[in-house]
């Protein structure tokens, strides 16, 4: 059996392990929190039209949000990536042999399983709640499928790259700030086409609007381009663009955290150890 092989069996064994137990116990809850708040707030856009488009905001917003979640993955990966730093897990995880692989591996999974589940708790009774969404063909579903999966590997590879590039969990919490900046500004919770033409242009460098794009592409008939830039879903921008961003993070993302791994030792996790402790007192 491959090193290769040997790491992603592993990987994908930790990795459904772990799923398991976050969507167990105290935890669950937490998983349940955000989603259950985001149907909520889509339920009361249900009614509300945009502009003269005949379309509602609730019908704009669930695809959207949609793709928000999936994008949230990339925080995901740099918390468990941070708390385990300071654990020890990876300095464990660097012990074994193809350990540090195995770990990014079974991350991959354990974070794809958790977005997938929100995936389902917003889509599912979303599709009962808004009226206005087209989910009865198969290009429906196949677009959401490559749309999904693409946008799975770009936001955790960067989340791993930036989860190795933190000093701790502390540093974590800051990232939060400019990806909610993001969402601000990617046309999740009001169409993009409505913000001036620069903050148009700094959102469509990055993931999260095309994400909401590509699922607005999937759920809503074709007729609701309209509102979308260019009066086009775009997809093989969709495409090109998300791509780029998983093939980069999967390039950088284990050279970066086999650097990382590197720089770990004993005494390195005794001291932000220490460091924890000092704050909590």
């Amino acid at each position: 059996m491959s090193q290769t092989t040997t790491a992603l069996r592993a990987g994908g064994t930790r990795g459904l392990i772990e799923l398991r137990q976050s969507l167990s116990g105290g935890e669950l809850f937490g998983h349940l929190f955000w989603p259950t708040a985001t149907l909520v707030a889509v339920f009361l856009l249900r009614g509300r039209t945009f502009a003269d488009s005949g379309f509602t905001l609730g019908a704009l917003v669930l695809p959207s949000v949609l793709g928000m979640f999936i994008a949230f993955g990339m925080l995901l990966v740099v918390q468990y990536l941070s708390a385990e730093r300071e654990d020890g897990t990876l300095l464990r995880a660097k012990a074994t042999p193809n350990g540090v692989r195995g770990y990014f591996i079974g991350k991959l999974v354990t974070v794809s399983g958790t977005v997938l589940a929100y995936v389902v708790i917003l889509l599912v009774p979303g599709v009962l709640i808004v009226d206005g969404l087209d989910t009865g063909g198969l290009d429906t579903w196949l677009t959401l499928a490559w749309v999904l999966l693409l946008g799975l590997v770009a936001t955790q590879s960067i989340g791993a790259m930036l989860g190795a590039l933190i000093s701790g969990a502390r540093s974590a919490g800051y990232i939060s700030l400019p990806a909610l900046g993001l969402v601000a500004i990617s046309g999740v919770f009001y169409p993009i086409t409505a913000l001036p033409g620069w903050l148009e242009w700094i959102a469509q460098v990055f993931p999260i609007y095309w994400l909401g794009l590509g699922m607005r592409s999937a759920l809503l008939p074709h007729s609701a381009v309209t509102v979308e830039v260019g009066d086009s879903w775009r997809h093989l921008e969709t495409a090109g663009v998300l791509g780029a961003w998983a093939l980069l993070g999967l390039i950088a993302a284990p050279i970066v955290l086999r650097r990382m791994a590197r720089r770990e030792s004993g005494s390195s996790v005794a001291e932000r150890r220490a460091k924890a402790l000092q704050r909590i007192g």
